[in-house]
């Protein structure tokens, strides 16, 4: 996540120069952040986001807010084979079992009956929450720690509620490579020539080596 500069693309209107202009979304609420003059920060003047709690409560974390099951997911042809299985795994109770199995199958991370398996969404979502929460913190995107741990907890809620989702990249692959992919998909160039054909081959096979396309 690239450090976003304070420059003149930067409307002056939410600067925070002196009373902060509160912008509001097109349903009237209060918007969940908005820019200021950090009142922490690295830097005097340094800009941060500041974020409003819609969802999330200071005082306990979402992943307490649910109620949790231990289930099995599965993967079965269409004729009863068994081509996945993981025991135990730990799933908010609201779930589908859809949800579960795809979950656990596509995105948990490690390879099965290894300790390095992820086996609860609590990993999963905690692995990707904490990872990006982290970049924003290093970046200085957060006017305060306050703002910070209001974007962790909000961000954990819509996930945990699956009011949002990511798509698959992020899921393979934040948390776990020092410099993950994560974007799906990407539009590349190619020229009229069979060098820049093969070139882009080999481009397009490894972009779905990291899950995207």
């Amino acid at each position: 996540m690239a450090k976003k500069p304070a420059n003149k693309s930067i409307d002056a209107r939410f600067l925070g120069e002196a009373t902060p202009e509160r912008r509001s979304d097109p349903s009237g609420r209060r918007p969940v952040a908005r820019q200021t003059r950090a009142s922490q920060g690295p830097s005097t003047g340094q800009l941060g986001l500041r974020f409003d709690r819609r969802n999330s409560r200071p005082d306990m974390s979402p992943f307490d807010e649910l109620e949790w099951d231990l289930r099995t997911a599965a993967i079965t042809t269409e004729k009863g084979e068994v081509i996945f299985e993981q025991k135990n795994v730990e799933i908010p109770k609201s779930w589908s079992m859809m949800a579960t199995n795809v979950v656990v199958s596509k995105y948990f991370r490690g390879n099965l009956g290894t300790a390095d398996r992820e086996t609860s969404v609590r990993q999963l979502i905690g692995r990707v929450v904490n990872t990006i929460t982290g970049w924003g913190a290093k970046d200085g995107y957060f006017a305060t720690r306050n703002d910070e741990t209001a974007f962790r907890d909000e961000l954990a809620h819509l996930l945990l509620n699956q009011k949002m989702a990511f798509n698959s990249p992020v899921w393979f692959n934040c948390g776990v490579e020092e410099k993950p992919q994560c974007s799906a998909c990407f539009i590349n160039s190619v020229d009229d020539t069979m060098t820049s054909i093969m070139d882009l081959a080999k481009t397009e096979g490894m972009l779905f080596k990291w899950g995207s396309g």
